[in-house]
Order: structure tokens, then sequence, then C-alpha cells
């Protein structure tokens, strides 16, 4: 069966980028090599925020149209997994941002004693936070709904899909670095703890993007999802138990009731970070066919997905 556009990778940015194809009134198909529950997206906290990506020149347009799509669905947070969440981002400033910042409705920033814990700085926000299995599942309903197919199918090239597509675009991820070969790639290791919530409203986060353990809290309807690591270069997908009692403490410093929580379960996933970023760039292949990369998007697929899926898709069909 020949398509227009085959997306290889089956993440939330190959589904974005598929579902914007698809809307086009292209037929697509997703090869992925897991369900979309058993992607690295479904690990994912998962709160809308420009965090461990570049390039910073591109990042801010991508997010802000991330932005708009996740607000207009968070009017139905059942049916998408997206809510529009209160919280804080300690030790950040507002005036240390991008442009894209001043598009944010309601950042603003906090006096010292309005923010949590030992930080002297904070913001406030009122962000997307992403039930990631839920929300994996509606944008896969939506691409079906727009006659895409789904096949559970994997690669070790491109051109088994070359073969049965003019256009294959690239949503491997970490994978990338065998597929394509890109020795850029590397795996930014995130390890998260689920517990029961005590009671907890609003997300917290207190980054460090050049330490390798960060704190932060995001409040879900069945759980609370404590983070985190941020840990380059490390590919092991196994939760480690030091790691994870680490990271309960961490949180507990600044809501001591976390400490009480009952564990539910613990997560891995591995960002895929990239040297020079964010790559989207189309190549011709052998036999006249295009391939389109989308990947590398580090710690913020989530945040910039749709914004990358119409970068990719005017790459791949104009």
């Amino acid at each position: 069966m020949r398509s227009d556009v085959i997306v290889v990778g089956g993440g939330v940015v190959g589904l974005a980028t598929a579902t914007t194809l698809a809307e086009r009134g292209l037929r697509v198909r997703i090869w992925s090599r897991d369900a979309v529950t058993g992607t690295t997206s479904a690990v994912a906290g998962a709160l809308w925020w420009p965090y461990r990506i570049e390039p910073a020149a591109e990042v801010g347009a991508w997010a802000l149209r991330t932005l708009r799509v996740y607000e207009e669905w968070a009017a139905d947070p059942e049916v998408s997994g997206v809510r529009r969440v209160a919280g804080v981002h300690a030790g950040t400033v507002l005036d240390g941002l991008g442009p894209w910042a001043k598009e944010v409705e309601g950042l603003r920033q906090l006096a010292p004693e309005e923010v949590p814990g030992p930080y002297g700085t904070g913001l406030a926000a009122r962000l997307p936070l992403l039930d990631m299995p839920v929300h994996l599942g509606f944008l896969l309903r939506r691409f079906e709904a727009l006659g895409g197919t789904f096949e559970r199918r994997a690669v070790d090239g491109f051109e088994e899909a070359a073969a049965l597509a003019p256009v294959v675009v690239d949503c491997t991820g970490l994978a990338a670095r065998e597929l394509v070969p890109d020795p850029g790639l590397l795996p930014v290791r995130g390890q998260l703890v689920l517990v029961e919530n005590p009671g907890i409203e609003e997300w917290f986060t207190a980054a460090d993007e050049s330490a390798g353990a960060t704190t932060y809290w995001f409040p879900h309807v069945d759980r609370l999802v404590l983070g985190g690591t941020a840990e380059e270069g490390d590919g092991r997908l196994a939760p480690d138990p030091a790691t994870a009692a680490a990271i309960v403490a961490r949180c507990a410093r600044v809501r001591p009731e976390i400490a009480g929580a009952r564990v539910l379960g613990h997560r891995v996933g591995l960002r895929p970070a990239r040297t020079g970023g964010v790559r989207i760039e189309a190549v011709e292949l052998p036999g006249g066919g295009r391939l389109v990369h989308d990947y590398g998007h580090g710690g913020a697929g989530v945040t910039v997905a749709w914004g990358c899926a119409e970068a990719a898709a005017e790459l791949a069909v104009g």
C-alpha cells in the first residue's frame, strides 16, 4: 500500500507531524517501533515550558504555536488530557527569558516571600499540564479519524519507507543517532517517581540546567509526578532506587507532606538532546524521494511539537 507520506516515530512529535500532514489531505502512515504508550513521550511529566532545547532563535515561535493548541484542548481535559494548572518556576527570572515570554498570559515575577522553599526568585504561571498516556491516545484517535494509519514497525533505515512513499519524515528521536546516523544526539536521562497525591493542586519546578538533579512535581488527577534528573550521556532505562529516594527527599524539603505519600511507580525516559538543537531539514534520497528530519527536541518535545510539525510539513509538501 502506497502513501503520500510515511512518518517514522510514534511519539508526540511524530503524531503531531503526521496529523498536520493528514489535515492537508495527504495519505499518511506512521511507522512506530512502540505503541504510543511505550514511547519516550509517554514518560514525560509533562508541563509546557521551553526546557533544555535549542536553537533559541526558533524555539519561541514553535513553543507559542504549540501553546495555543494546548489552550484550546484544555477546554475538554478528560478527553484531551490537557489541563491549565497554576504553579511556580523557582529560581527563574522573567527578564532572563526570551521574547516568547511576553506572549504567555499571566506569567509574572514573584516577590521573594511568595516563592516556596529555599528560593529567592520565581515566576508564577498557569500553563498546560499534560497527562501523557491520555493525551497520546487522544492524538492517535485524531490522526486515525483523519484517515491516517498507525503501524507497529521497527526500521533499521529509511530506504524501506522511501520505497512506499515519496516523502518520509524522521521523527525517531534518540534513535536517529543510529538511523541517520547523527553522532550529535545524546541521551539525557530523566527519572521520575509517581506517588499518591497528598492534596497538592499546583505544580512546582526548580531546575538548574547545569546540574544533573532537579526538583519538581506535577499534579495529575490520580497521581503526583515527582522529579527529577537530567543526566547527560546516561542511557540507563532501569530506575535507580537511590535516585528515587533523593527525588522524594528534594521534593519533600519544599512540601513535607510528599515524604509520606505512597509510591505508585517509577519511570525513566531518555530525552533526545542534540548538539546544535532541533534538526528540521529536508534532504533528497537516492531515487528522488525526500527525507525530512524532525528530531533533537531534548526535554521539550511536548512544548514545541505542533510548531515543529508545521515547519516539517512545509518542507515535506510545501
